[in-house]
Protein backbone atom coordinates (compact mmCIF):
# COMPACT_ATOMS: atom_id res chain seq x y z
CA UNK A 1 0.00 0.00 0.00
CA UNK A 2 2.72 2.45 0.99
CA UNK A 3 4.76 1.96 -2.19
CA UNK A 4 2.02 2.69 -4.76
CA UNK A 5 0.60 5.51 -2.63
CA UNK A 6 4.05 7.10 -2.33
CA UNK A 7 4.63 6.77 -6.07
CA UNK A 8 1.26 8.40 -6.73
CA UNK A 9 2.21 11.34 -4.54
CA UNK A 10 5.61 11.70 -6.17
CA UNK A 11 4.24 11.79 -9.71
CA UNK A 12 1.24 13.97 -8.92
CA UNK A 13 2.96 17.40 -9.04
CA UNK A 14 2.25 18.78 -12.52
CA UNK A 15 1.41 22.25 -11.28
CA UNK A 16 3.73 24.56 -9.34
CA UNK A 17 3.46 27.62 -7.13
CA UNK A 18 6.07 30.36 -7.65
CA UNK A 19 6.94 31.79 -4.23
CA UNK A 20 10.03 33.90 -4.98
CA UNK A 21 10.71 36.75 -2.53
CA UNK A 22 8.10 35.39 -0.10
CA UNK A 23 10.44 36.47 2.72
CA UNK A 24 9.34 40.04 2.06
CA UNK A 25 5.80 39.26 3.13
CA UNK A 26 3.47 42.27 2.76
CA UNK A 27 6.25 44.27 1.08
CA UNK A 28 6.43 41.84 -1.85
CA UNK A 29 4.05 43.88 -4.10
CA UNK A 30 6.48 46.81 -3.84
CA UNK A 31 8.79 44.87 -6.19
CA UNK A 32 6.29 45.48 -8.99
CA UNK A 33 7.46 49.07 -9.55
CA UNK A 34 11.25 48.61 -10.09
CA UNK A 35 10.80 45.50 -12.25
CA UNK A 36 8.00 47.17 -14.24
CA UNK A 37 10.20 50.21 -14.92
CA UNK A 38 13.08 47.97 -16.05
CA UNK A 39 10.68 46.06 -18.31
CA UNK A 40 9.38 49.27 -19.92
CA UNK A 41 12.91 50.64 -20.40
CA UNK A 42 13.95 47.36 -22.02
CA UNK A 43 11.00 47.33 -24.43
CA UNK A 44 11.27 50.98 -25.45
CA UNK A 45 15.06 51.19 -25.73
CA UNK A 46 15.47 47.97 -27.72
CA UNK A 47 12.49 48.72 -29.98
CA UNK A 48 13.95 52.14 -30.78
CA UNK A 49 17.36 50.65 -31.48
CA UNK A 50 15.97 48.00 -33.85
CA UNK A 51 13.84 50.60 -35.64
CA UNK A 52 16.77 52.99 -36.13
CA UNK A 53 19.05 50.30 -37.56
CA UNK A 54 16.37 48.89 -39.87
CA UNK A 55 15.14 52.27 -41.13
CA UNK A 56 18.57 53.79 -41.87
CA UNK A 57 20.32 52.30 -44.88
CA UNK A 58 23.65 53.79 -43.73
CA UNK A 59 23.50 51.47 -40.71
CA UNK A 60 23.15 48.30 -42.77
CA UNK A 61 26.69 47.20 -41.94
CA UNK A 62 27.90 44.19 -39.92
CA UNK A 63 28.39 45.81 -36.51
CA UNK A 64 25.10 47.70 -36.58
CA UNK A 65 23.23 44.58 -37.73
CA UNK A 66 24.76 42.60 -34.85
CA UNK A 67 23.72 45.34 -32.40
CA UNK A 68 20.18 45.21 -33.81
CA UNK A 69 20.21 41.41 -33.47
CA UNK A 70 21.21 41.72 -29.82
CA UNK A 71 18.44 44.29 -29.33
CA UNK A 72 15.93 41.78 -30.75
CA UNK A 73 17.11 39.20 -28.21
CA UNK A 74 16.91 41.75 -25.39
CA UNK A 75 13.44 42.75 -26.60
CA UNK A 76 12.09 39.19 -26.66
CA UNK A 77 13.70 37.76 -23.52
CA UNK A 78 11.84 39.80 -20.84
CA UNK A 79 8.50 39.11 -22.53
CA UNK A 80 8.77 35.44 -21.56
CA UNK A 81 9.06 35.98 -17.81
CA UNK A 82 8.58 39.59 -16.64
CA UNK A 83 4.80 39.96 -17.27
CA UNK A 84 4.11 36.72 -15.38
CA UNK A 85 6.42 37.88 -12.58
CA UNK A 86 4.68 41.27 -12.35
CA UNK A 87 1.25 39.62 -12.11
CA UNK A 88 2.68 37.40 -9.38
CA UNK A 89 3.82 40.45 -7.38
CA UNK A 90 0.68 42.52 -7.87
CA UNK A 91 -2.18 39.99 -7.91
CA UNK A 92 -0.52 36.98 -6.27
CA UNK A 93 -0.94 34.88 -9.44
CA UNK A 94 1.60 32.20 -8.56
CA UNK A 95 0.49 29.07 -10.40
CA UNK A 96 2.10 27.51 -13.48
CA UNK A 97 1.74 24.07 -15.05
CA UNK A 98 4.69 21.78 -15.71
CA UNK A 99 4.27 22.16 -19.49
CA UNK A 100 4.05 25.94 -19.16
CA UNK A 101 7.07 25.89 -16.88
CA UNK A 102 9.18 23.89 -19.35
CA UNK A 103 8.15 26.10 -22.27
CA UNK A 104 9.00 29.24 -20.30
CA UNK A 105 12.29 27.72 -19.17
CA UNK A 106 13.28 26.81 -22.72
CA UNK A 107 12.64 30.29 -24.13
CA UNK A 108 14.29 32.07 -21.18
CA UNK A 109 17.49 30.05 -21.38
CA UNK A 110 17.52 29.96 -25.18
CA UNK A 111 17.30 33.73 -25.60
CA UNK A 112 19.52 34.22 -22.54
CA UNK A 113 22.22 32.11 -24.20
CA UNK A 114 22.22 34.43 -27.22
CA UNK A 115 23.01 37.43 -25.03
CA UNK A 116 26.59 36.22 -24.71
CA UNK A 117 26.67 34.69 -28.20
CA UNK A 118 25.97 38.04 -29.85
CA UNK A 119 28.81 39.52 -27.78
CA UNK A 120 31.13 36.88 -29.29
CA UNK A 121 30.09 37.84 -32.83
CA UNK A 122 30.54 41.52 -31.99
CA UNK A 123 33.99 40.87 -30.50
CA UNK A 124 34.97 39.00 -33.68
CA UNK A 125 33.72 41.91 -35.77
CA UNK A 126 35.92 44.33 -33.78
CA UNK A 127 38.86 41.94 -34.02
CA UNK A 128 38.65 41.70 -37.82
CA UNK A 129 38.05 45.46 -38.17
CA UNK A 130 41.04 46.47 -36.03
CA UNK A 131 43.52 43.62 -36.43
CA UNK A 132 42.90 42.74 -40.10
CA UNK A 133 41.37 45.90 -41.61
CA UNK A 134 42.41 45.06 -45.19
CA UNK A 135 40.42 41.82 -45.12
CA UNK A 136 37.53 43.05 -42.96
CA UNK A 137 34.83 43.25 -45.65
CA UNK A 138 35.91 39.94 -47.12
CA UNK A 139 35.78 38.10 -43.77
CA UNK A 140 32.54 39.78 -42.65
CA UNK A 141 30.71 38.94 -45.88
CA UNK A 142 27.66 36.88 -44.97
CA UNK A 143 28.85 33.74 -46.76
CA UNK A 144 32.08 33.72 -44.74
CA UNK A 145 30.81 35.03 -41.41
CA UNK A 146 28.08 32.38 -41.38
CA UNK A 147 30.71 29.83 -40.31
CA UNK A 148 30.95 31.67 -36.99
CA UNK A 149 27.17 31.88 -36.68
CA UNK A 150 25.90 28.35 -37.35
CA UNK A 151 28.06 26.39 -34.84
CA UNK A 152 27.12 28.67 -31.94
CA UNK A 153 23.41 28.59 -32.87
CA UNK A 154 23.48 24.77 -32.97
CA UNK A 155 25.37 24.68 -29.66
CA UNK A 156 22.80 26.90 -27.95
CA UNK A 157 19.78 25.03 -29.29
CA UNK A 158 21.23 21.60 -28.48
CA UNK A 159 22.39 22.31 -24.93
CA UNK A 160 19.21 24.15 -23.90
CA UNK A 161 16.96 21.45 -25.39
CA UNK A 162 18.91 18.70 -23.61
CA UNK A 163 18.71 20.06 -20.08
CA UNK A 164 15.09 21.24 -20.43
CA UNK A 165 14.09 17.78 -21.72
CA UNK A 166 15.88 16.09 -18.82
CA UNK A 167 14.11 18.39 -16.34
CA UNK A 168 10.74 17.46 -17.85
CA UNK A 169 11.32 13.75 -17.13
CA UNK A 170 11.75 14.23 -13.37
CA UNK A 171 9.23 13.37 -10.66
CA UNK A 172 8.63 16.18 -8.18
CA UNK A 173 8.11 15.85 -4.44
CA UNK A 174 6.86 19.37 -3.84
CA UNK A 175 5.10 22.04 -5.84
CA UNK A 176 6.53 25.17 -4.16
CA UNK A 177 9.22 26.70 -6.37
CA UNK A 178 11.30 29.39 -4.65
CA UNK A 179 11.51 31.61 -7.71
CA UNK A 180 9.49 34.13 -9.72
CA UNK A 181 9.77 32.19 -12.99
CA UNK A 182 10.83 28.72 -14.14
CA UNK A 183 14.59 28.69 -13.85
CA UNK A 184 16.24 25.32 -14.54
CA UNK A 185 17.78 24.52 -11.16
CA UNK A 186 14.85 26.06 -9.28
CA UNK A 187 12.69 23.32 -10.84
CA UNK A 188 15.27 20.55 -10.55
CA UNK A 189 15.74 21.06 -6.81
CA UNK A 190 12.05 20.13 -6.32
CA UNK A 191 12.66 16.64 -7.75
CA UNK A 192 12.69 13.35 -5.89
CA UNK A 193 15.72 11.12 -6.08
CA UNK A 194 19.04 11.82 -7.79
CA UNK A 195 19.36 14.89 -10.01
CA UNK A 196 23.09 14.50 -10.74
CA UNK A 197 22.51 14.14 -14.51
CA UNK A 198 20.40 17.31 -14.55
CA UNK A 199 23.02 19.20 -12.55
CA UNK A 200 25.76 17.98 -14.89
CA UNK A 201 23.77 19.01 -17.98
CA UNK A 202 23.19 22.44 -16.46
CA UNK A 203 26.88 22.87 -15.61
CA UNK A 204 27.87 21.83 -19.13
CA UNK A 205 25.56 24.51 -20.51
CA UNK A 206 27.06 27.11 -18.15
CA UNK A 207 30.65 26.37 -19.11
CA UNK A 208 30.02 25.77 -22.82
CA UNK A 209 27.92 28.90 -23.33
CA UNK A 210 28.59 31.97 -21.11
CA UNK A 211 32.02 30.90 -19.79
CA UNK A 212 33.26 29.75 -23.22
CA UNK A 213 31.87 32.90 -24.83
CA UNK A 214 33.57 35.08 -22.22
CA UNK A 215 36.88 33.31 -22.94
CA UNK A 216 36.56 33.93 -26.71
CA UNK A 217 35.64 37.58 -26.09
CA UNK A 218 38.57 38.03 -23.69
CA UNK A 219 41.04 36.54 -26.19
CA UNK A 220 39.66 38.76 -28.97
CA UNK A 221 39.98 41.90 -26.87
CA UNK A 222 43.50 41.02 -25.72
CA UNK A 223 44.50 40.71 -29.38
CA UNK A 224 42.76 44.02 -30.11
CA UNK A 225 44.55 45.79 -27.23
CA UNK A 226 47.86 44.42 -28.42
CA UNK A 227 47.25 45.50 -32.02
CA UNK A 228 46.15 49.01 -30.99
CA UNK A 229 49.12 49.54 -28.70
CA UNK A 230 51.48 48.50 -31.48
CA UNK A 231 49.93 50.57 -34.26
CA UNK A 232 48.73 53.51 -32.12
CA UNK A 233 46.08 54.26 -34.73
CA UNK A 234 42.58 55.07 -33.46
CA UNK A 235 43.84 53.71 -30.17
CA UNK A 236 41.85 55.80 -27.75
CA UNK A 237 38.49 55.11 -29.40
CA UNK A 238 39.12 51.37 -29.77
CA UNK A 239 40.43 50.94 -26.24
CA UNK A 240 37.58 52.97 -24.76
CA UNK A 241 35.01 50.85 -26.63
CA UNK A 242 36.62 47.54 -25.66
CA UNK A 243 37.08 48.51 -22.00
CA UNK A 244 33.41 49.54 -21.75
CA UNK A 245 32.29 46.28 -23.35
CA UNK A 246 34.61 44.25 -21.10
CA UNK A 247 33.20 45.82 -17.93
CA UNK A 248 29.61 45.08 -18.98
CA UNK A 249 30.44 41.52 -20.04
CA UNK A 250 32.29 40.84 -16.77
CA UNK A 251 29.42 42.18 -14.68
CA UNK A 252 26.85 40.14 -16.63
CA UNK A 253 28.92 36.95 -16.36
CA UNK A 254 29.44 37.50 -12.63
CA UNK A 255 25.69 37.81 -12.06
CA UNK A 256 25.07 34.68 -14.17
CA UNK A 257 27.69 32.56 -12.37
CA UNK A 258 26.43 33.61 -8.94
CA UNK A 259 22.90 32.65 -10.00
CA UNK A 260 23.94 29.30 -11.53
CA UNK A 261 26.40 28.15 -8.88
CA UNK A 262 24.34 29.24 -5.86
CA UNK A 263 22.08 26.22 -6.47
CA UNK A 264 25.00 23.82 -6.55
CA UNK A 265 27.29 25.11 -3.81
CA UNK A 266 25.97 24.88 -0.26
CA UNK A 267 26.21 28.34 1.22
CA UNK A 268 24.38 30.74 3.49
CA UNK A 269 23.11 32.89 0.64
CA UNK A 270 19.49 33.88 1.44
CA UNK A 271 16.90 32.57 -1.01
CA UNK A 272 15.74 36.11 -1.87
CA UNK A 273 19.28 37.13 -2.85
CA UNK A 274 19.62 34.03 -5.03
CA UNK A 275 16.32 34.81 -6.79
CA UNK A 276 17.43 38.44 -7.23
CA UNK A 277 20.68 37.43 -8.97
CA UNK A 278 18.80 34.90 -11.14
CA UNK A 279 16.44 37.66 -12.27
CA UNK A 280 19.03 40.38 -12.74
CA UNK A 281 21.45 38.36 -14.85
CA UNK A 282 18.65 38.16 -17.44
CA UNK A 283 17.05 41.58 -17.03
CA UNK A 284 20.11 43.77 -16.42
CA UNK A 285 21.63 43.29 -19.92
CA UNK A 286 18.24 43.90 -21.56
CA UNK A 287 18.11 47.38 -20.00
CA UNK A 288 21.73 48.45 -20.40
CA UNK A 289 22.82 46.80 -23.67
CA UNK A 290 20.91 49.40 -25.77
CA UNK A 291 22.91 52.13 -24.01
CA UNK A 292 26.30 50.43 -24.10
CA UNK A 293 26.06 49.01 -27.62
CA UNK A 294 23.62 51.46 -29.19
CA UNK A 295 23.71 54.98 -27.82
CA UNK A 296 27.48 54.83 -27.25
CA UNK A 297 28.07 53.79 -30.88
CA UNK A 298 28.60 57.09 -32.66
CA UNK A 299 26.92 56.17 -35.97
CA UNK A 300 23.77 54.89 -34.25
CA UNK A 301 23.71 57.82 -31.83
CA UNK A 302 23.86 60.32 -34.71
CA UNK A 303 20.96 58.65 -36.49
CA UNK A 304 18.96 58.57 -33.24
CA UNK A 305 19.52 62.31 -32.84
CA UNK A 306 18.46 62.94 -36.45
CA UNK A 307 15.34 60.85 -35.90
CA UNK A 308 14.49 62.76 -32.70
CA UNK A 309 15.03 66.13 -34.35
CA UNK A 310 12.90 65.14 -37.34
CA UNK A 311 10.07 64.29 -34.94
CA UNK A 312 10.40 67.57 -33.05
CA UNK A 313 11.00 69.76 -36.11
CA UNK A 314 9.30 68.04 -39.07
CA UNK A 315 10.22 69.34 -42.50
Amino acid sequence: MTGPLQMTNISSHKHFILVGFEELGALRPVLFLPFFLMFVVSLLANSLLVYVVISRRALHQPMSILIAGMACVDLCLPVFFVPNMLLNFLFDWKGISLIGCLIQMHFIHFFGAFQSTFLVWMALDRYFAICTPLYYHEVMALQRFIRFVIPLCVRNALLITVFVSLAGKLSFCTDRMNHCFCEHMALVELACGSTSINSLAGLMAVFLIPVFDFFVIAVSYVRIFSSVLKSRSSGAKALHTCVTHTVVITLSLTLALIAFLSYRIRNGLPAAIRVFFSTMYLLFPCCFNPIIYGVRTSEIRQHMLKLSLSRVYPA
